[in-house]
């Protein structure tokens, strides 16, 4: 049988079901770099996870940590499956039934106004001090430009009025 996800989609997958089953941490494969060169570059990339529709994890960096996207993906996987503080670790039943999307992210870039934003096309970054927080695009619920800017506000624990800095970037998506 044949798995048409996309190859990125099948490495997070891997290094899942490798974690969550044996406490291993896999190595890409090299057939991975002959599917995907890309793969082989660096860059920062999300895997999220939704069981039954709903968020299940969704783990990421905004710029490349791993020496290339590979591992990246490979670390972003376990850490949504294991590490987001939203919720527990993914059990071992969950696997069969469980949606991975892999983002790669775009460098990000600063923005002095929210018009060059766009909810759909755009994820969003703010900084204030040492607070953060990061927001993908295209996200189901977020309907507005002034949507995405209130939660990923929230989500930093930043006032609207502090002056914060805020970047936007794009994302591949894969399924």
């Amino acid at each position: 049988m044949s798995d048409f996800r996309h190859p990125l989609v099948r490495l997070a997958l891997e290094a899942i079901q490798a974690f969550v089953l044996e406490q291993r941490t896999i190595d890409p494969p090299e057939s991975l770099f002959t599917e995907v060169p890309a793969a082989r570059e660096r860059a920062g990339a999300f895997v999220c996870l939704k069981l039954g529709g709903q968020l299940r994890g969704c783990i990421g960096t905004t710029e490349p940590t791993q020496a290339t996207l590979a591992t990246e993906v490979i670390q972003s996987a376990i850490g949504a499956a294991t590490r987001d503080p939203r919720f527990p670790a993914i059990y071992h039943a969950e696997l069969e039934e469980l949606a991975v999307s892999v983002d790669v992210l775009g460098v990000p870039e600063r923005i002095l106004d929210f018009s060059e934003l766009d909810h759909r096309r755009y994820g969003v970054i703010v900084q204030s001090g040492t607070r953060h927080g990061v927001l993908l695009p295209d996200i189901e619920g977020i309907d507005s430009v002034a949507d995405q800017v209130a939660q990923v506000l929230n989500k930093a624990g930043v006032d609207p009025g502090e002056g914060a800095q805020y970047f936007r970037f794009v994302v591949t998506r894969y399924r």
